[in-house]
């Protein structure tokens, strides 16, 4: 006898809802790394600072402190500037789907004709065709703009921000010093 109307699957529904946990789990983990907003614009942590050394010293450390913050910050103006260009929207949303299910989400090697390739091929290639992408969509005065806000608005917000209150983790924390005493001995 034949079932008319059942649709057989191939995945069990906890098996998808295993992925999406997973999936889950891996983005908290990912902005876990970010630092809260309140420590980032405290604005008693504002100030001038002393000089150049200063002023990149300070760059310095709060790029490595603040790293996923503005990697956030400048994914939001790129974002922004793309609203009043829908194509170009749309290839970036796709795009940040194919990060995260091509990079971000999976859990092991990515293997292409049998051959496992490596993370750093994957990151290369998916950065290349996001970019070639987007220029495709005929927005590059608003997506080299909307970069170069970013980069202004990182470089003056960390120049800016204060540092003594910062607690940095070992690996920071030892790339700091060996960059600081690279500064100090070249005076």
């Amino acid at each position: 006898m034949t079932n008319y109307g059942t649709i057989s699957t191939s995945s069990s529904p906890s098996a998808n809802l295993e992925y999406i946990s997973r999936a889950k789990d891996r983005l908290k983990a990912g902005l876990g790394t970010r630092r809260p907003w309140k420590l980032m614009y405290d604005f008693r942590s504002l100030g001038l600072p002393g000089g150049l050394r200063d002023a990149i010293a300070r760059v310095r450390t709060n790029a490595a402190y603040f790293r996923t913050n503005y990697a956030i910050v400048v994914l939001a103006i790129l974002f922004l500037s793309l609203l009043w260009h829908p194509i170009s929207l749309i290839v970036f949303v796709v795009m940040m789907a194919v990060w995260l299910f091509l990079y971000f989400l999976r859990d092991e090697p990515l293997v292409l004709l049998g051959r496992p390739i490596d993370d750093r091929i994957v990151l290369a290639v998916l950065a290349v065709l996001t970019v070639v992408f987007l220029l495709l969509t005929r927005a590059t005065t608003n997506i080299l703009v909307a970069l170069l806000i970013g980069a202004v608005v990182v470089v003056l917000h960390a120049a800016f921000r204060k540092t003594d209150d910062l607690s940095l983790d070992e690996e920071n924390a030892g790339l700091l010093t060996s960059a600081g005493a690279a500064g100090s001995s070249s005076s």
